[in-house]
Protein backbone atom coordinates (compact mmCIF):
# COMPACT_ATOMS: atom_id res chain seq x y z
CA UNK A 1 0.00 0.00 0.00
CA UNK A 2 2.72 2.52 1.13
CA UNK A 3 4.57 2.20 -3.05
CA UNK A 4 1.47 2.09 -4.23
CA UNK A 5 0.69 5.59 -2.72
CA UNK A 6 4.22 6.87 -3.62
CA UNK A 7 4.10 5.92 -7.34
CA UNK A 8 0.00 7.91 -7.16
CA UNK A 9 2.13 10.81 -5.35
CA UNK A 10 5.12 10.72 -8.41
CA UNK A 11 2.68 10.37 -11.55
CA UNK A 12 0.55 13.08 -10.14
CA UNK A 13 3.02 14.76 -9.49
CA UNK A 14 4.50 14.55 -13.09
CA UNK A 15 1.33 15.22 -14.97
CA UNK A 16 1.68 18.58 -13.13
CA UNK A 17 5.31 19.23 -14.26
CA UNK A 18 4.45 18.55 -17.43
CA UNK A 19 1.86 21.53 -17.96
CA UNK A 20 4.77 23.59 -17.10
CA UNK A 21 6.61 25.93 -19.00
CA UNK A 22 10.46 25.09 -18.77
CA UNK A 23 12.05 28.38 -17.22
CA UNK A 24 15.81 29.37 -18.29
CA UNK A 25 17.92 32.00 -17.49
CA UNK A 26 19.80 32.10 -20.74
CA UNK A 27 18.89 31.20 -24.38
CA UNK A 28 15.75 29.60 -25.32
CA UNK A 29 13.83 25.75 -24.54
CA UNK A 30 12.24 23.97 -27.12
CA UNK A 31 9.96 21.41 -25.42
CA UNK A 32 8.49 18.11 -27.24
CA UNK A 33 6.35 16.37 -25.20
CA UNK A 34 5.72 12.57 -25.15
CA UNK A 35 8.39 11.81 -27.69
CA UNK A 36 7.18 8.83 -29.33
CA UNK A 37 9.37 5.59 -30.00
CA UNK A 38 8.52 2.26 -30.89
CA UNK A 39 12.09 0.92 -28.50
CA UNK A 40 10.81 2.69 -25.01
CA UNK A 41 7.93 4.10 -23.75
CA UNK A 42 7.56 8.42 -24.88
CA UNK A 43 9.11 10.53 -22.71
CA UNK A 44 9.68 14.38 -22.83
CA UNK A 45 12.58 15.92 -24.68
CA UNK A 46 13.90 19.42 -24.68
CA UNK A 47 15.91 21.22 -26.77
CA UNK A 48 18.31 24.41 -25.75
CA UNK A 49 19.11 26.32 -27.88
CA UNK A 50 21.59 29.41 -26.92
CA UNK A 51 21.26 32.78 -26.90
CA UNK A 52 21.98 34.50 -30.50
CA UNK A 53 20.72 30.38 -32.54
CA UNK A 54 20.82 30.58 -35.92
CA UNK A 55 19.94 28.61 -38.51
CA UNK A 56 22.95 30.06 -40.33
CA UNK A 57 25.42 28.32 -38.44
CA UNK A 58 25.58 25.04 -37.22
CA UNK A 59 25.85 23.60 -33.84
CA UNK A 60 27.24 20.37 -31.46
CA UNK A 61 24.85 18.24 -29.83
CA UNK A 62 25.34 17.64 -26.20
CA UNK A 63 22.55 14.75 -25.39
CA UNK A 64 21.85 14.79 -21.30
CA UNK A 65 20.13 11.92 -19.77
CA UNK A 66 17.43 12.72 -16.53
CA UNK A 67 16.62 15.96 -18.67
CA UNK A 68 13.96 17.01 -15.99
CA UNK A 69 16.59 17.96 -13.94
CA UNK A 70 18.59 19.97 -16.28
CA UNK A 71 16.92 23.35 -16.69
CA UNK A 72 14.55 24.14 -14.13
CA UNK A 73 13.66 23.28 -10.58
CA UNK A 74 10.04 22.92 -11.02
CA UNK A 75 10.42 20.19 -13.27
CA UNK A 76 11.12 17.59 -10.73
CA UNK A 77 10.17 15.91 -7.20
CA UNK A 78 13.59 17.02 -5.74
CA UNK A 79 13.38 20.74 -6.89
CA UNK A 80 17.09 20.62 -7.90
CA UNK A 81 18.83 21.78 -11.28
CA UNK A 82 22.09 21.55 -12.93
CA UNK A 83 21.83 24.69 -14.41
CA UNK A 84 22.65 23.68 -17.45
CA UNK A 85 21.63 26.75 -19.00
CA UNK A 86 23.28 28.99 -17.04
CA UNK A 87 26.55 27.09 -17.54
CA UNK A 88 26.78 26.16 -21.00
CA UNK A 89 25.37 29.76 -21.77
CA UNK A 90 28.47 31.45 -20.19
CA UNK A 91 30.96 28.90 -21.61
CA UNK A 92 29.84 29.68 -24.62
CA UNK A 93 29.51 33.52 -24.37
CA UNK A 94 33.17 33.34 -23.46
CA UNK A 95 34.17 31.42 -26.25
CA UNK A 96 35.43 28.79 -23.61
CA UNK A 97 33.76 25.88 -25.64
CA UNK A 98 32.27 25.67 -29.28
CA UNK A 99 29.21 26.72 -30.18
CA UNK A 100 26.49 23.82 -28.78
CA UNK A 101 22.87 22.83 -28.07
CA UNK A 102 21.46 20.39 -25.57
CA UNK A 103 18.94 18.13 -26.03
CA UNK A 104 17.68 17.01 -22.66
CA UNK A 105 15.86 13.55 -22.47
CA UNK A 106 13.39 13.21 -19.42
CA UNK A 107 13.87 10.12 -17.93
CA UNK A 108 10.57 7.79 -17.38
CA UNK A 109 10.49 7.90 -13.96
CA UNK A 110 9.86 4.50 -12.84
CA UNK A 111 11.57 2.72 -15.43
CA UNK A 112 14.75 4.96 -15.02
CA UNK A 113 17.05 1.90 -13.60
CA UNK A 114 15.73 -0.44 -16.61
CA UNK A 115 16.73 1.89 -19.14
CA UNK A 116 20.05 2.69 -17.96
CA UNK A 117 21.81 -0.34 -16.33
CA UNK A 118 23.90 -1.27 -19.55
CA UNK A 119 22.36 -4.33 -20.74
CA UNK A 120 25.35 -6.56 -22.35
CA UNK A 121 27.15 -6.36 -18.88
CA UNK A 122 24.50 -7.35 -17.16
CA UNK A 123 23.63 -10.61 -19.82
CA UNK A 124 27.45 -11.32 -19.00
CA UNK A 125 26.11 -12.78 -15.50
CA UNK A 126 24.47 -16.02 -14.38
CA UNK A 127 20.77 -16.46 -14.30
CA UNK A 128 21.26 -16.34 -10.41
CA UNK A 129 23.20 -13.69 -9.78
CA UNK A 130 20.73 -11.82 -12.66
CA UNK A 131 17.73 -12.90 -10.47
CA UNK A 132 19.05 -11.66 -6.97
CA UNK A 133 19.57 -8.16 -8.82
CA UNK A 134 16.03 -7.86 -10.41
CA UNK A 135 15.07 -8.53 -6.81
CA UNK A 136 17.01 -5.92 -5.19
CA UNK A 137 15.13 -3.29 -3.17
CA UNK A 138 16.24 0.44 -2.16
CA UNK A 139 16.38 1.57 1.08
CA UNK A 140 12.67 2.79 1.14
CA UNK A 141 11.78 -1.13 0.26
CA UNK A 142 10.70 -0.14 -3.05
CA UNK A 143 12.31 -2.60 -5.64
CA UNK A 144 15.00 -1.13 -8.03
CA UNK A 145 13.77 -2.05 -11.27
CA UNK A 146 10.25 -2.15 -12.27
CA UNK A 147 10.82 -4.27 -15.62
CA UNK A 148 13.33 -5.58 -17.27
CA UNK A 149 16.64 -3.94 -18.28
CA UNK A 150 16.08 -2.56 -21.30
CA UNK A 151 19.09 -0.02 -22.01
CA UNK A 152 19.61 -1.29 -25.67
CA UNK A 153 16.32 -0.72 -26.26
CA UNK A 154 16.66 3.05 -24.89
CA UNK A 155 20.13 3.85 -26.90
CA UNK A 156 18.20 2.53 -30.08
CA UNK A 157 15.35 5.00 -29.20
CA UNK A 158 18.69 7.89 -28.90
CA UNK A 159 20.39 7.07 -32.40
CA UNK A 160 18.03 5.94 -34.68
CA UNK A 161 14.77 8.15 -33.61
CA UNK A 162 15.82 10.77 -31.61
CA UNK A 163 19.33 11.81 -33.18
CA UNK A 164 17.41 11.89 -36.73
CA UNK A 165 15.09 13.95 -35.70
CA UNK A 166 17.40 16.45 -34.09
CA UNK A 167 19.52 16.60 -37.15
CA UNK A 168 16.87 17.39 -39.40
CA UNK A 169 14.69 19.90 -37.29
CA UNK A 170 17.97 22.01 -35.95
CA UNK A 171 21.15 23.58 -37.01
CA UNK A 172 23.59 21.39 -35.97
CA UNK A 173 26.95 19.31 -36.94
CA UNK A 174 25.71 15.72 -37.53
CA UNK A 175 29.31 13.91 -37.08
CA UNK A 176 30.67 11.99 -34.70
CA UNK A 177 33.58 14.82 -33.86
CA UNK A 178 30.35 17.23 -32.40
CA UNK A 179 27.87 14.49 -30.87
CA UNK A 180 28.28 13.92 -27.37
CA UNK A 181 26.54 12.17 -24.23
CA UNK A 182 26.76 13.25 -20.48
CA UNK A 183 25.10 12.04 -17.22
CA UNK A 184 25.58 11.60 -13.54
CA UNK A 185 25.10 8.41 -11.72
CA UNK A 186 22.77 5.77 -13.63
CA UNK A 187 22.86 8.73 -16.43
CA UNK A 188 26.92 8.39 -16.10
CA UNK A 189 27.01 4.05 -16.62
CA UNK A 190 24.81 4.40 -19.57
CA UNK A 191 26.64 7.23 -21.24
CA UNK A 192 29.85 5.17 -21.23
CA UNK A 193 27.62 2.18 -22.58
CA UNK A 194 26.53 4.53 -25.10
CA UNK A 195 29.78 5.64 -26.45
CA UNK A 196 31.00 2.23 -26.50
CA UNK A 197 27.83 0.62 -28.12
CA UNK A 198 27.56 3.56 -30.85
CA UNK A 199 31.54 4.85 -31.17
CA UNK A 200 30.61 6.19 -34.63
CA UNK A 201 27.93 7.97 -33.42
CA UNK A 202 29.55 9.95 -29.79
CA UNK A 203 32.62 11.36 -29.86
CA UNK A 204 32.99 12.13 -26.24
CA UNK A 205 31.06 10.78 -22.66
CA UNK A 206 31.37 13.02 -19.52
CA UNK A 207 30.38 10.56 -16.75
CA UNK A 208 30.00 12.45 -13.35
CA UNK A 209 29.48 10.27 -10.15
CA UNK A 210 28.93 6.93 -12.39
CA UNK A 211 27.43 4.50 -10.24
CA UNK A 212 29.69 1.35 -10.71
CA UNK A 213 27.48 -0.57 -8.27
CA UNK A 214 24.63 -0.67 -10.06
CA UNK A 215 22.80 -1.18 -7.34
CA UNK A 216 23.08 0.30 -3.50
CA UNK A 217 25.82 -1.85 -1.59
CA UNK A 218 29.43 -3.17 -3.10
CA UNK A 219 28.91 -6.01 -0.31
CA UNK A 220 28.78 -9.43 -2.76
CA UNK A 221 28.29 -7.41 -5.90
CA UNK A 222 29.15 -8.92 -9.28
CA UNK A 223 28.01 -5.72 -11.11
CA UNK A 224 31.20 -3.63 -10.98
CA UNK A 225 33.33 -6.31 -12.47
CA UNK A 226 30.69 -7.45 -15.08
CA UNK A 227 30.48 -3.23 -15.91
CA UNK A 228 34.74 -3.17 -15.89
CA UNK A 229 35.53 -6.25 -18.20
CA UNK A 230 32.85 -5.06 -20.78
CA UNK A 231 34.28 -1.54 -20.55
CA UNK A 232 37.99 -3.56 -21.12
CA UNK A 233 37.05 -4.92 -24.28
CA UNK A 234 34.81 -2.33 -25.98
CA UNK A 235 36.25 0.88 -25.13
CA UNK A 236 36.04 2.97 -28.52
CA UNK A 237 39.49 3.75 -30.24
CA UNK A 238 41.13 6.78 -28.23
CA UNK A 239 42.31 8.55 -31.86
CA UNK A 240 38.73 9.69 -31.97
CA UNK A 241 37.02 9.61 -28.60
CA UNK A 242 37.34 11.72 -25.55
CA UNK A 243 36.13 10.55 -22.13
CA UNK A 244 35.70 12.04 -19.00
CA UNK A 245 34.68 10.52 -15.89
CA UNK A 246 34.33 11.85 -11.82
CA UNK A 247 33.17 10.95 -8.43
CA UNK A 248 32.85 13.14 -5.26
CA UNK A 249 34.18 11.89 -1.73
CA UNK A 250 30.37 11.91 0.09
CA UNK A 251 27.25 10.32 0.78
CA UNK A 252 26.49 7.50 -1.87
CA UNK A 253 30.02 8.24 -4.19
CA UNK A 254 31.34 6.90 -1.36
CA UNK A 255 31.05 3.53 -3.25
CA UNK A 256 32.74 4.76 -6.34
CA UNK A 257 36.85 5.02 -5.37
CA UNK A 258 37.84 1.46 -5.51
CA UNK A 259 35.80 1.00 -9.07
CA UNK A 260 36.77 4.13 -10.88
CA UNK A 261 40.66 3.56 -9.92
CA UNK A 262 39.86 0.57 -11.60
CA UNK A 263 38.07 1.71 -14.70
CA UNK A 264 41.10 4.46 -15.03
CA UNK A 265 43.63 1.68 -15.11
CA UNK A 266 42.12 0.19 -17.63
CA UNK A 267 41.00 3.10 -20.02
CA UNK A 268 44.60 4.36 -19.58
CA UNK A 269 46.06 0.78 -20.63
CA UNK A 270 43.86 1.01 -23.81
CA UNK A 271 46.11 3.94 -25.49
CA UNK A 272 44.15 7.20 -23.65
CA UNK A 273 46.07 10.26 -22.09
CA UNK A 274 45.90 13.70 -21.07
CA UNK A 275 44.54 15.01 -24.34
CA UNK A 276 41.54 12.45 -24.38
CA UNK A 277 40.88 11.26 -21.06
CA UNK A 278 40.22 13.08 -17.35
CA UNK A 279 39.20 11.24 -14.45
CA UNK A 280 38.75 13.57 -11.23
CA UNK A 281 37.96 13.04 -7.60
CA UNK A 282 35.71 16.52 -6.17
CA UNK A 283 36.71 16.83 -2.56
CA UNK A 284 33.55 16.99 -0.10
CA UNK A 285 31.35 16.86 -2.97
CA UNK A 286 28.03 14.25 -2.58
CA UNK A 287 25.19 12.72 -5.04
CA UNK A 288 23.48 15.65 -5.65
CA UNK A 289 22.27 17.75 -8.25
CA UNK A 290 23.83 20.28 -6.92
CA UNK A 291 27.32 19.39 -6.70
CA UNK A 292 27.72 18.01 -10.50
CA UNK A 293 25.91 21.70 -11.30
CA UNK A 294 29.09 23.07 -9.46
CA UNK A 295 31.56 21.27 -11.50
CA UNK A 296 29.86 21.13 -14.73
CA UNK A 297 32.36 23.26 -16.36
CA UNK A 298 34.79 20.90 -16.02
CA UNK A 299 33.54 18.08 -18.29
CA UNK A 300 32.32 20.50 -20.37
CA UNK A 301 35.23 22.02 -21.16
CA UNK A 302 36.78 19.36 -21.80
CA UNK A 303 34.60 17.85 -24.12
CA UNK A 304 33.32 20.82 -26.06
CA UNK A 305 37.13 22.30 -26.28
CA UNK A 306 37.31 24.58 -29.25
Amino acid sequence: MKRLLLLIVYFLSIINLVAQETQVSTGKIISFNSFPSKYVAARNVEVWLPAGYSKHKKYAVLYMHDGQMLFDITHNWAHKEWGVDETMGYLINHHLIRNCIVVGIWNSGMHRHDDYFPQKPFDSLTQNQQDTIYQYKRFNSIAVFSGKIQSDNYLKFMVTELKPFIDSAFSVKTNRDNTFIAGSSMGGLISMYAICEYPNTFGGAACLSTHWPGIFTNENNPIPDAFLKYLSNNLPDPKHHLLYFDYGTTTLDTLYPEHQKRADAIILGKGYGKNNFMSKVFVGDGHAEEYWAKRLAVPMSFLLKR
